[in-house]
């Protein structure tokens, strides 16, 4: 006989992520760290405001319109506004606000390199290290330290610059800002003034180049056109004007030969009855004849009917009808002639158009290969004109923006004292540090609880053991006694719901077949720290079955291990010295027999022990309707490893937000190197 289920191999690893609707657990367990480090931030933020000197801060605002003032229409600095408003712009002039070249203009203008404050000479360091610094070192410290006080902020959707100072005197804070207002316009007048300066000397260098580039150019064109002989009349060669009238006579002479070709192939077409033909139709000859033959035939016909055919007067009518009929076809042989001499005659005059344009084209691709190279000589004439005309206007133009100052920016609020310290603003640091503290402090649980993880979901169990969460039961159950079964105390309506369902969970997916020998089994086991849990479990298991009419056999594995004399027990049957009828107890009024763990002698074999096993249950089949074992901890129990092979199901025991994941996983480890997998587990809800 073998085992009925088929052992699986087990997972590598378990998982320990942490879900969201796990935060509150991690919160709560860990909530002492939370509130101690926000605690100690918030002390450390209150020392820091009340020891802190006091700093002041003034604003200085500028308004910069993106459009410059139209001194001139080409202006070397554009005023073009882009699409976004002239926002970037306005943020590009923040950056020259906080540049070296305008504050080394307002430290100049408030002789700020003499204050201890900025210029670093006041402090105990730069005593003991010597005071006897060079002039550029001194700037560079003052240069330093009002960087360090400087801020330059633009609001939103607004061209206004905030410059913003910060110092230990309102009224030193108030003149630093104007001062560094006032530098900024001076350096973007000064900065246009060198670059139109700088254009216009550029551009003036370049002029005299470009106009013997302009020489250089016409006189290209001009030689080139006497080396190919290209004559020239209203813009055009003249030998191309003559292919183009030439090309028309023979377009003309083409559509003449095609028309009279359409009428020599009609009258050619037309065969034995030429008079049919449109030329024959429109001759007045041809309908004179034909009137005349009509009257004819009338005329016959009037003599033989009255004379007969042998009258005199008949027979001269019938020659006259003749006749008549020979002079049509003569005429229509005519007609026919005519036309077929129009169409030679046509055809030879294309002919002749046709061979004068072939040779002009010939004489034309010579001159079209020249053409060539003179349009591109005339393109490079023309680009060095344009060019140098653009030079010489635009020199002009920057002579006169040299001493023009088009920038269109103005101080619209002069930096006032302030009357209120800026720093440390004590309210917002104690607010800062405080929610920081519990950021921090949550940030810190949440590492503490990804560095060792303990169970926090039925989701998080499923996914580590691939098997289903089957209920999960509170900690706590109000003083009710669970020991021995069958007791005056029934179990909690919750808890009989849960393991009910939990029962009824197990067998409904079970792969058991319909005739195995081998009575129904569970086996519930824990990791070590889950002793206590494991056991409520598996009673809970047992009490559930049983007052649903079932007979169960309860099997604990850890009972009577810490007595100095166990009794026989499970041991005892699996080395074959008991039967297991003989040892297990009935409880008074219930359906639950209990077999303890038995006597820990000498080892026995596992063939032996597992044909024991096998015979136990297939005996217990005869007495008892489902068999539950508190397998307890696998790792450290091999007792029930006979069990793990012949149960039907196995259930793993864990408390939520206590149960380390590593020992989860050791559990794990533990079912599957007895050739099993866990088929389900319990979870027990401490905070329930």
């Amino acid at each position: 006989m073998q085992p009925a289920p088929e052992p699986v191999p087990a997972p590598s690893h378990a998982s320990s992520t942490v879900e969201l609707g796990d935060l509150k657990r991690i919160l709560v367990r860990r909530r002492f760290l939370i509130f101690a480090t926000a605690a100690l931030l918030t002390l450390v933020a209150l020392f820091y405001g009340l020891f802190t000197p006091a700093l002041y801060s003034s604003v200085a605002e500028i308004i910069i319109d993106p459009q410059d003032l139209q001194v001139v229409t080409n202006d070397v600095n554009p005023s073009r506004v882009p699409p976004d408003g002239g926002i970037t712009i306005v943020e590009s002039q923040v950056a020259v606000v906080q540049s070296t070249g305008v504050l080394l203009r307002a430290i100049q203008a408030t002789n700020l390199t003499e204050d201890p404050e900025f210029n670093g000479q006041g402090g105990l360091l730069s005593h003991l290290l010597g005071s006897g610094s060079a002039e550029t070192d001194k700037t560079a410290n003052t240069l330093d330290a009002l960087r360090r006080r400087l801020a330059v902020k633009r609001a939103d959707k607004v061209l206004v610059i905030d410059v913003i100072i910060t110092a230990k005197s309102p009224d030193k804070a108030a003149k630093l800002a104007n001062a560094i207002a006032q530098a900024y316009l001076a350096d973007q007048a000064s900065a246009r003034a060198q670059a139109a300066t700088e254009a216009s000397k550029s551009i003036t260098a370049r002029l005299d180049e470009q106009r013997r580039r302009v020489q250089q150019a016409e006189n290209a064109v001009e030689a080139y056109k006497s080396a190919n002989n290209m004559v020239m009349a209203a813009g055009n060669l003249v030998s191309d004007q003559e292919l183009t009238e030439i090309n028309t006579q023979l377009s003309a002479a083409q559509s003449r030969t095609a028309a009279l070709k359409a009428q020599v192939d009609q009258l050619r077409r037309s065969g034995g009855a030429p008079d049919a033909t449109s030329e024959a139709m429109r001759s007045s000859v041809i309908s004179s004849l034909r009137a005349q033959e009509a009257t004819l035939v009338d005329q016959v016909s009037q003599l033989g009917t009255e004379l007969g055919p042998r009258h005199p007067s008949m027979i001269a009518a019938q020659q006259q009808l003749r006749d008549t009929r020979a002079l049509i076809a003569r005429e229509l042989a005519r007609i026919a002639a005519a036309a077929e001499t129009d169409y030679e005659r046509a055809l030879a005059n294309q002919q002749a158009l046709e061979a004068k344009v072939a040779g002009m084209k010939s004489k034309s691709l010579d001159t079209d290969q020249a053409s060539v190279r003179l349009r591109e000589l005339q393109r490079d004439l023309e680009a060095v004109r344009s060019v140098y005309a653009t030079y010489l206007q635009r020199a002009q133009e920057t002579r006169e923006q040299i001493n023009v100052d088009s920038t269109n920016a103005r101080i619209i609020s002069d930096a006032m004292p302030a009357l209120k310290k800026s720093w440390p603003p004590l309210p917002l640091l104690l607010i800062g540090a405080l929610f920081g503290g519990l950021g921090l402090g949550t940030g810190m649980a949440l590492i503490a609880e990804y560095s060792s993880p303990t169970v926090l979901s039925g989701a998080q169990m499923q996914a580590a053991i691939e098997a289903p969460v089957l209920g999960v039961l509170p900690a706590k159950t109000a003083r009710r006694r669970w020991w021995p079964f069958g007791s005056a105390v029934p179990a909690g309506q919750k808890m009989d719901a849960v393991a009910g369902l939990a029962l009824r969970r197990l067998f409904s997916a079970s792969r058991r077949p319909p005739d195995w020998p081998l009575v129904p089994s569970i086996l519930v086991t824990s990791p070590p720290q889950d002793a206590a849990q494991r056991g409520r479990v598996a009673r809970l298991l047992a009490n559930a079955a049983a007052a649903r009419g079932s007979r169960v056999l309860f099997i604990d594995t850890s009972a009577g291990s810490g007595k100095k004399e166990p009794q026989p027990g499970l041991l005892d049957v699996l080395r074959g010295e008991y039967a297991f009828e003989a040892l297990s107890q009935h409880t008074p009024g219930s359906n639950v027999a209990v077999l303890g763990g038995g006597r820990p002698k000498a080892g026995v074999s596992e063939a032996q022990s597992v044909y024991f096993t096998q015979h136990m249950l297939a005996q217990a089949g005869r007495s008892f309707e489902l068999v539950v074992v508190d397998g307890g901890a696998l790792a450290d129990n091999l007792n029930a490893s006979p069990l793990v092979a012949m149960v039907d199901e196995i259930v793993l025991v864990a408390t939520l937000n206590a149960t380390p994941m590593r020992d989860v996983t050791a559990a794990l480890q533990a079912v599957s190197v007895m050739g099993r997998l866990p088929t389900g587990a319990m979870l027990v809800d401490e905070a329930a």
